[in-house]
């Protein structure tokens, strides 16, 4: 049986290129295109096979682009359950700039779900989850799939797994009512979830206080881009050093970041090792074209360069 099950039910077809110079009204030679399996759990599951973890990503997917998408993560070596749907598969797109090394990103709407299609996803979610030690729920919910559609991915678990959400809004606050092990919010995110607009340290630790007291969460890995990342419990806050690279593409960063974590805490990792190798793995995501994520061999490279430190006094 697999050690982790993987949800996405929004997936994407990622289609990446560049072209010398973004240009209106003009016609822009592109790059060959490189095509990726996109959506928040694809990528992490994606990241734990690379890792030597043994992990099922569950998904819908419909039409054409939904089977380039499964032959895709099959490709990969990725276990999949895969929720046949009537709509097709969205596709997303990067364009890299290559004269001011931007990269802008169109991100198309989602799928609509029907409720059977949902549901089955959760009860895949459900048939699994007392087999194995942690369900990862990552990504936007796409049409017809309701706001507290987490919360019910938490629910059909059953207690039975260690549950960790990477979505955000009301999708986010869903899950958290029904309880988590674990959140990933990058700043925005997590600015929006705790209702303030600061960035220094003591607001967000502060902050992660507050949500701690109003909901139920174990852990808070909190990552600041290239400041690095926070990681919060009730009882300690450590803080990594970022490190400075120069982004070939940003695509896939956080789920890079989140599959590196859960890897290391699912080898019985302390949460400062977990942490190491979070930062090291949505940095090394920044080294890969795409979405083409981490590389095992750049995150053992970069692990020792991350810094990890305990913030002093914090008490939730």
């Amino acid at each position: 049986m697999p050690q982790i099950i993987t949800l996405t039910i929004n997936p994407a077809l990622d289609i990446s290129t560049s072209v010398r110079k973004m240009l209106p009204f003009t016609k822009m030679r592109c790059a060959e295109a490189q095509r990726d399996p996109g959506g928040g759990g694809i990528n992490v599951a994606r990241v734990l096979t690379r890792l030597g973890i043994d992990a099922i990503a569950i998904y819908p997917a419909g039409g054409a682009t939904g089977q380039t998408l499964a032959v895709l993560v099959e490709r990969e070596s990725v276990r999949s359950i895969v929720i046949p749907t009537a709509n097709d598969t969205r596709e997303d797109i990067t364009v890299f700039d290559e004269t001011t090394r931007e990269q802008f990103r169109l991100v198309f709407p989602g799928a609509s779900l029907s409720g059977f299609e949902w549901q089955q996803c959760l009860d895949a979610v459900a048939r699994f989850s007392s087999q194995v030690g942690f369900v990862i729920a990552s990504g936007s919910l796409p049409p017809g799939v309701p706001d507290d559609f987490y919360g019910k991915v938490v629910r059909a678990s059953n207690g039975a797994a260690k549950i960790v959400v990477d979505t955000t809004g009301t999708a986010l606050k869903a899950a958290l009512e029904a309880g988590v092990y674990l959140i990933k919010p990058n700043l925005h995110e997590f600015q929006d979830l705790a209702g303030i607009s600061t960035d220094d340290e003591p607001s967000l630790l502060e902050a992660g206080r507050s949500l701690f007291d109003r909901y139920r969460i174990e852990i808070i890995a909190l990552s600041l881009g290239s400041q690095g990342a926070l990681l919060l419990t009730r009882d300690k806050a450590l803080r990594a050093n970022g490190l400075p690279i120069e982004p070939v593409s940003v695509s896939g960063a956080g789920d890079s970041f989140l599959g590196a974590m859960v890897s290391s805490l699912a080898g019985n990792d302390n949460l400062e090792a977990a942490l190491r190798y979070g930062v090291a793995g949505g940095s090394a995501a920044l080294l890969s074209p795409g979405t083409g994520l981490c590389l095992r061999e750049d995150i053992d490279r970069l692990a020792s360069s991350v810094n990890v430190t305990a913030v002093a006094g914090y008490h939730a």
